[in-house]
């Protein structure tokens, strides 16, 4: 099993992650994670752990991960707006045919304040693309 494990391990965390170094050759053979630095994916800071220095290696295999990590998140970005392109159709075809007007009372309000607001959102940033020439 050991020599299947990855070098290093990313604990994710919010804006980036835990960065362990994993370590089978010792002599219980057991798993051991050491800490080595934290990765913040939004700000590409990489900081040591304690007063660890990091090695060239350790350095570009994080920076690669982050990489990697930035482009899963923008992924996964688009994946959400996509959902949320289903969804509104769904609803759409909900409030056509089956909600009942009190269902239609409780939401139409708050969905139709979100609506405008992306519409809003969305026409001035056409607008500044066209403006742009893009």
């Amino acid at each position: 099993m050991g020599g299947d494990l990855p070098e290093y391990f990313f604990r994710v965390r919010e804006n980036g992650a835990m960065v362990f170094r994993v370590d089978t050759q010792n002599q219980q053979r057991r798993i051991e994670m050491d800490q080595i630095a934290v990765a913040n994916v939004k700000n590409g800071e990489i900081k040591a752990n304690g007063d660890r220095k990091l090695t060239d290696t350790d350095i570009e295999e994080i920076s690669a991960w982050m990489e990697e990590r930035r482009a899963v998140l923008a992924d996964r970005d688009i994946d959400d707006i996509l959902r949320t392109v289903d969804h509104l159709n769904l609803t759409a075809q909900w409030a056509q045919s089956k909600a009942e007007p009190e269902q239609l009372e409780e939401i139409t309000d708050t969905l139709l304040l979100a609506m405008h607001d992306l519409r809003s959102v969305l026409v001035r940033k056409k607008a500044d693309r066209l403006l742009k020439g893009k």
